[in-house]
């Protein structure tokens, strides 16, 4: 018998049916959900409040940092309610809400990280034609369409689920409502979704993989024909961050696709998930703080500022 849509809720039966573990789980996530949240924050406001980092590598990095934000906002929040009110359960209306917003800003990381390749890419082989190239208009519009094309991925894929059926077996193996294992329950024909899914996913991933990869090649030709080790240094030192997070990203992403195409047991990859979902947004900051001398300049500016207006807030508490 199948179930009416409205009334339908789903099982997320979460990373351990372990209840001991439920404890650890809850305050392990919740940890690195705050850590996530305050360091991407952090990062958008040095290059806000920073006037040098105005320039478009540092406007698609506070777009990333937004987006990591959202990213794990999206699943994180929901898991830990789970964990806390010790019920499993989401709607409906909820599991796709929580897919759609996924599989947006899952694709806007790729976009944006395909984005910083090229204005690296840009910025070391092309340097007098920089400002040229990646002027303000064209960065708007590299920005409006990783929106649209992540908005109507995501659309087509809420879309499609819509009009699958499904039964009474409503359980998903994961910590949050992941397409594929959406797809996996219904009881109605799934060929058409498959299809599209993996296409889309393909197509929208590997060619920006491809993008970044070409980009990286001119650039490592660039910096090899550089006759002095500190000019290569210095250029290899501008983009070593962004490499650094596309690697954690991909590796971590390819690592999750290529373990579920080769097993079928769905719990190793939903905590093989936890890695690109939670753990890169949470990473991310810390790549480009630790490795990139302007944010640092940019996050003492920033803690100076607070520290100031924390005093002046005291002085006026201390005399009103």
């Amino acid at each position: 018998m199948e179930n009416q849509t409205n009334a339908l809720e789903f099982v997320l039966l979460g990373l351990s049916e372990d209840t001991e573990l439920q404890p650890i789980l809850f305050g392990l996530f919740l940890s690195m959900y705050l850590v996530t949240i305050s360091g991407n924050l952090l990062i958008i406001l040095a290059i806000i409040s920073d006037s040098r980092l105005h320039n478009p590598m540092y406007f698609f990095l506070s777009n990333l940092s937004f987006t990591d934000i959202c990213l794990t906002s999206t699943t994180v929040p929901k898991m830990l309610q789970n964990i806390q009110t010790q019920r499993k359960t989401i709607t409906y209306e909820n599991c796709l809400s929580q897919m759609y917003f996924f599989i947006l800003f899952g694709q806007l990381d790729i976009f944006f990280l395909t984005v910083m390749a090229y204005d690296r890419f840009v910025a070391i082989c092309h340097p007098l034609h920089y400002m040229v190239i990646m002027k303000p208009q064209v960065c708007g519009l590299l920005l409006l369409a990783s929106w649209l094309f992540s908005i109507l991925l995501s659309l087509l894929h809420d879309l499609m689920v819509l009009q699958l059926s499904f039964c009474t077996e409503l359980e998903i193996p994961h910590f949050f409502c992941e397409l594929k294992q959406v797809v996996q329950i219904a009881c109605s024909d799934t060929f058409l979704n498959d299809l599209v899914m993996y296409f889309a996913s393909g197509l929208l991933s590997v060619i920006p993989l491809a993008g970044i990869f070409f980009s990286y090649s001119k650039i490592v030709s660039s910096i090899l024909r550089i006759s002095t080790a500190k000019g290569k240094y210095k250029a290899f030192s501008t983009c070593g961050s962004h490499l650094s997070v596309v690697i954690l990203f991909y590796g971590t992403g390819l690592g999750v696709y290529l373990s579920s195409a080769a097993t079928k047991n769905s719990r190793p990859n939903a905590l093989a998930s936890v890695m690109y979902t939670v753990v890169t947004p949470m990473l991310n900051p810390f790549i480009y703080s630790l490795r990139n001398k302007d944010i640092k300049q940019a996050l003492r500016k920033l803690r100076n500022i607070l520290f100031i207006k924390g005093i002046f807030v005291s002085s006026l508490e201390k005399y009103s």
